[in-house]
């Protein structure tokens, strides 16, 4: 709409002594019709692709669930944004209308008439970003909805979300030391070393996991044999299942409790009431 009204006027700005660019302008009025179509298939930040593999990249589904949720929000507070921003343009259209209505002087009008395109590109455009914002938030509570079915649960508590955390730090620990340890001879990086004290992991036996893991990925490639990242995740997991005591252990010992179900929503509490 905004587009053709501009490029409609455009010519009138246009060099007299040019006419060539009334040959491009001629051209691109002729070629925005497919422009503004295949356009319309963007008007968003990223992929579906991408959103599922480069954006949200917890390790473990509940983790997942939690930034889906969370991109899911932002997206969300954006559409609640444009729809505020649009209502306050076509206000202010309307009333530049009116005024056009009722202006008789010529340039008066003029400029009126310039701002009311002007409101009118503003409203494209916030239209197209709302029409991608709109696409990309079905396809997260689509994928809400498959990673519930995905754990055979039809909701997640916030007590769901606290005992899948160390499975997820150890699992994200032990990703992350995998990827630098092949480029290190397969030594674990000093910050994942700290990372594996921190959730009570004695650091060795993670090095000896660590090697035990590569030289078997090794061995398989000897044999004509490829590692494939499925065998990555199990091992992951397996690591998780091995230490997923050590965090709560070592929290314990300097104080703490890593999980205070009185300071949880969405749990049954017992009722000590009747207690003496």
């Amino acid at each position: 709409m905004s587009q053709d009204l501009i490029l409609k006027d455009m010519g009138a700005t246009l060099p007299a002594t040019k006419p060539e660019y009334n040959l491009m302008l001629s051209n691109i009025k002729d070629k925005m019709p497919a422009v503004t179509r295949d356009t319309s298939n963007f008007h968003k930040s990223h992929s579906q692709f991408m959103q599922v593999t480069l954006d949200v990249t917890a390790i473990t589904p509940i983790r997942s669930i939690k930034h889906t949720l969370a991109e899911i929000d932002r997206t969300r507070a954006a559409l609640q944004e444009a729809y505020i921003k649009v209502r306050k343009q076509q206000v202010k259209l309307k009333k530049k209308e009116l005024q056009l209505i009722e202006t008789t002087d010529v340039l008066d009008r003029e400029l009126l008439e310039i701002q009311i395109m002007e409101i009118q590109s503003h409203l494209e455009g916030t239209q197209n970003h709302v029409n991608g914002a709109l696409r990309k938030m079905n396809f997260l509570v689509n994928q809400h909805d498959q990673l519930l079915e995905k754990i055979g649960k039809t909701e997640i508590t916030e007590e769901d979300y606290e005992l899948e955390e160390a499975r997820y730090h150890i699992m994200t620990c032990m990703k992350q030391a995998l990827s630098a340890a092949r480029s290190r001879n397969g030594m674990i990086d000093e910050g994942n070393l700290i990372y594996l004290f921190d959730l009570g992991i004695n650091a060795a036996q993670a090095q000896a996991e660590m090697y035990a893991y590569l030289n078997m990925e090794n061995e398989l490639i000897m044999n004509g044999k490829a590692p494939t990242h499925e065998m990555t995740i199990n091992w992951l997991e397996a690591c998780a299942d091995k230490w997923a005591d050590d965090p709560a252990e070592f929290a314990s010992r300097r104080g703490f409790s890593v999980l205070d179900r009185a300071s949880l929503t969405n749990v049954q509490l017992e009722d000590k009431s009747g207690e003496e």
